[in-house]
């Protein structure tokens, strides 16, 4: 066929439903557990009963015997994994490396995998297995005095200091100097981790649901000792990973049981098993000093965090990264550190940092606003920085004040009365609260390929990860732009590691990242197909790597910002608190699909409501386990917590993207919970330092106040 191809009204930045959306509502997208495979076998993790110790005999011999029953892999006779190595994101959680050693370092840690003819047989008998242990003493107490915290570096560096603290503090008229504590979190996708594994002609196939099959097929590839392209991992549809969904300990039980049995294995985790093996949020200890002139300009700021890690692996909570990145002083003090103990290894969990970070931050300043008597969106900004205050480089884009103005209009600010406990509705005390966001606006390496099709459509080839955020659309219509061409006449196949190397859905990084690389091939094939050109049978292929460009970027600091404001009522008598309204008015690059778009920021800011009122893990100190490990006993916001949301963005395209692109998927949760603290505390006087905000807390706070 020829083409000839003319310019159209840009698909980029106009509503568009997801492309996949009737697949997914009638059932014709197949998640990984729903792909049927030729004599399949079923694999149930066992998990540890004790939070340490060594696992001392696994009476395997009654369960071989029952019905359907395969084998059951365990420390004694599992393949052999190497964790020796530095993988796409760091060193490896040794948590996925299972049945290597006798050791048990937390409760709920894999020690054996049956595996069955069915699921029901499988769990049966993984339930039957004996497992006797040799118990050790544990500690699961995590506390801001801990002797063994120690100050880690990750992706950022662990302390940042300028100037002189205590000279700034004491040379201050105003100070605000409190802790502020966040409870363990955890991700609950609706969607299980699951995964088989296969092998076909000497190859590794797994088909799983993750959030980069880049970085799994790399980390298993690294684990198994097997050349990278003797491993192919996809992952077409997945329902929902928050950062929990990347190598655990599924897929490696799965490969090894496979392995072992030259057959599809297929391993799914309970969801009581995903609160133990597929990370968390960290608690946090934040303690927040504020030093001001008596007209509210910072001369000291002081951000301290603490969270934990487990025994095997070293993750920390970066939660003074606001601080680094929102308000500078002449003497700017942040530290994270972490303390290792008997539990098991936290993970990235939406706006890893900045979600808990920010409640300390912004409520702080909140604190200091009052206490100056001046606005909180004035106090923000009189303290506007104009470079980074710890890099000291240029912001690429900073249209902070911007939201705060269209937010302070859209929300009726300006008929705020700032003394607290006035309003009433009833029974209601009301009250409002504003808080800002940010998240960094980051891009990784990737490859793409376009083809042309003799049929006059376009295909797109890259390995994406769409976890429900709609990147397979956002593609679909960056590409569609790029090619000149409607939207409908693209095709995107995504989550296939056989495409090449791409970057994962995960920092907020991923339309940005796959974007890239997708506009630079489509821009290089649509210069290739002139007026007339003849496409042959097999399409015309354009490959791309924005592996050069990326990194020829310049330095600089690259966020999106945002502006939080919420309304709270509050029954004192019985510490009922429900959110009434909420608005979010964003500056987060250009928007390539406004529907979606929205859907990201809504989402986020209703995870901040249940973060604020709800969530919150709590640890048996004496058996080292949750207490109810599951969604009945794991409170989260349902439809009945959530009002009315409305979430709206500032024009702020990237110069320095092709597409301006910055990144929506986190940011709509980063201050959330703080609006609403500092809501309830314009309602009632009384400050929430911890969160969630209970009843038995409210009614506790207003006892003493």
């Amino acid at each position: 066929m020829t083409t000839s191809p003319t310019r159209l009204k840009g698909a980029v930045g106009t509503a568009h439903t997801r492309v996949e959306g009737r697949d997914k509502v009638t059932g014709a997208a197949r998640y990984a557990g729903e792909i049927p495979f030729t004599e399949l076998a079923h694999g149930w993790l066992v998990v540890s009963t004790v939070a340490r110790g060594r696992i001392s005999s696994v009476q395997t011999a009654p369960v071989l015997a029952m019905p359907g029953v395969v084998t059951v892999l365990h420390h004694g006779n599992a393949p052999r994994v190497d964790t020796d190595y530095v993988g796409m994101l760091g060193k490896p959680d040794q948590t996925a490396a299972v049945f290597q050693h006798d050791r048990v370092p937390h409760m709920g840690w894999p020690v054996a995998l049956v595996v069955a003819e069915t699921s029901e047989q499988a769990r049966e008998a993984a339930e039957a297995l004996v497992v006797h242990y040799e118990e050790e003493p544990h500690d699961v107490a995590f506390s801001a005095d801990h002797p063994d915290a120690y100050p880690l570096d990750a992706h950022m560096p662990a302390v940042a200091e300028k100037g002189d603290l205590e000279s700034g503090l004491a040379a201050s008229d105003v100070v605000v100097d409190a802790e502020y504590t966040t409870p363990e979190e955890h991700h609950s996708p609706m969607e299980p981790h699951v995964a088989t594994a296969l092998w076909d002609g000497g190859r590794l196939e797994v088909v799983d649901s993750n959030q980069g099959t880049t970085w799994v097929a790399s980390e298993l590839a690294n684990l198994f000792s097997l050349d990278p392209s003797a491993v192919r991992v996809r992952s077409e549809h997945v329902g929902g990973g928050f950062g929990s969904k990347g190598v655990r300990a599924h897929q490696v039980a799965a490969v090894m049981a496979a392995t072992v049995l030259q057959r599809p294995v297929r391993v799914v985790m309970t969801r009581r098993q995903m609160f133990s093996l597929t990370g968390y949020r960290s608690p946090t200890i934040q303690r927040v000093r504020l030093g001001a002139d008596a007209d509210g300009r910072l001369r000291a700021l002081e951000h301290r965090s603490q969270s934990l890690t487990s025994t095997v692996h070293e993750y920390i909570e970066p939660s003074t990264g606001p601080a680094r990145t929102m308000y500078d002083a002449d003497a700017h003090h942040t530290a994270n550190r972490v303390v290792r103990l008997d539990v098991p290894t936290p993970t990235w969990m939406r706006a890893p940092g900045e979600a808990p970070g920010s409640f300390a931050l912004e409520s702080a300043l909140d604190e200091l606003a009052e206490k100056c008597g001046i606005d909180p969106i004035e106090l923000r900004a009189r303290n506007e920085p104009e470079r980074g205050p710890v890099s000291g480089l240029p912001f690429s884009g900073r249209n902070l004040l911007a939201c705060f103005q269209e937010g302070a209009r859209r929300f009726g600010w300006a008929d705020r009365d700032p003394r607290p406990g006035l309003r009433r509705d009833g029974r209601w005390l009301l009250g409002t609260g504003t808080a800002a966001a940010s998240f960094p606006a980051g891009a990784m390496p990737s490859t793409a390929a376009v083809t042309a099709q003799a049929d006059g459509t376009f295909t797109v080839r890259i390995n994406a990860a769409d976890i429900g955020t709609g990147a397979r659309t956002a593609i679909t219509l960056v590409a569609a732009d790029a090619l000149q061409v409607p939207p409908d006449r693209v095709h995107v196949r995504i989550g296939d590691s056989d495409f090449g190397p791409a970057g994962i859905a995960g920092g907020s990084t991923g339309t940005r990242t796959w974007a890239w690389a997708v506009s630079v091939a489509a821009d290089e094939l649509r210069e290739r197909l002139l007026p007339g050109a003849v496409i042959p049978p097999e399409g015309i292929t354009v490959r791309s790597d924005t592996t050069e460009a990326i990194g020829a970027l310049a330095q600089k600091e690259r966020h999106s910002f945002g502006a939080q404001f919420a309304e709270a009522a509050v029954d004192v008598t019985t510490g009922e608190v429900r959110v009434r309204r909420m608005l979010g008015i964003f500056a987060a690059g250009r928007i390539v699909n406004p529907l979606t778009a929205r859907n990201q920021f809504v989402g986020g800011m209703t995870w901040g409501i249940s973060m604020a009122l709800h969530e919150e893990a709590v640890r048996d100190r004496a058996t080292g386990g949750h207490y109810g490990a599951d969604l009945a006993g794991y409170h989260v916001a349902t439809h009945a917590d959530v009002p009315l949301i409305e979430a709206d963005w500032v024009d702020d395209p990237d110069p320095d993207d092709p597409v301006g692109i910055k990144g929506v998927g986190e940011i709509g949760i980063v201050g959330a919970a703080a609006a609403i603290a500092n809501a309830v505390w314009h309602a009632t006087g009384v400050r929430h330092r911890d969160l969630p905000i209970r009843p038995d807390r409210v009614l506790r706070a207003g006892r003493h106040a």
